[in-house]
């Protein structure tokens, strides 16, 4: 029963068709090299720990947030993470502290986001707390898919190609915070 939650998760985060997760770890990952792959990794499980606390929270009904003003909320984690990165550029070690807070925060937003389905496809029978656990592990997997995915792409794209980091950074971050500004409009 956890394999099927587990698999949910991890295919929440690579669906094509709810990008914002994507686009979120994409611009996360921006300000980072290959080197620092333990921190971008450590970012993303911030920001799967805050998912999972406001899905567990909306799960057991202690909160629960508009859905309206959540499809709102992604969208602009998204702008700030990309206007983050544009205000300090390619100096991600003097600032990771603020990193971290920031990602497990975005992270309790866009948790809100899928706990309303997620408790629409439980059944009587599911464990709650198994198919949060599957839900949460699928998501931390998926997410390091993508972590990896996007640094292999900058390595590729800063030392085979050779873009300026700088331009890299700014690349990413006006080309999500363009997506996110779309996602806004619709």
């Amino acid at each position: 029963m956890i394999s099927i939650w587990l698999q949910l998760g991890f295919e929440h985060i690579l669906d094509l068709n709810g990008y914002d997760h994507i686009l979120y770890l994409i611009t996360l990952c921006a300000i980072y090299s290959i080197k620092d792959w333990k921190k971008v990794l450590y970012l993303a499980t911030a920001f799967t720990i805050g998912h999972s606390i406001t899905l567990a929270l909306n799960a057991f009904n202690i909160v629960s947030v508009s859905s309206d003003l959540i499809e709102i909320l992604i969208p602009l984690t998204i702008i700030l993470t990309a206007v983050y990165n544009l205000i300090i550029d390619d100096k991600p070690q003097s600032t990771s502290l603020v990193g971290y807070i920031l990602a497990m925060s975005f992270g309790l937003i866009h948790g809100m986001g899928i706990s309303n389905f997620l408790k629409a496809l439980m059944s009587p029978s599911d464990s709650l707390t198994l198919s949060l656990l599957g839900f949460n592990i699928g998501v931390e997997l998926a997410q390091i898919v993508v972590v990896l995915f996007s640094l292999i792409i900058s390595y590729l794209a800063l030392n085979i190609i050779k873009i300026k980091r700088s331009d890299w950074i700014k690349v990413i971050s006006l080309f999500s915070i363009a997506v996110s500004l779309y996602i806004l409009y619709q």
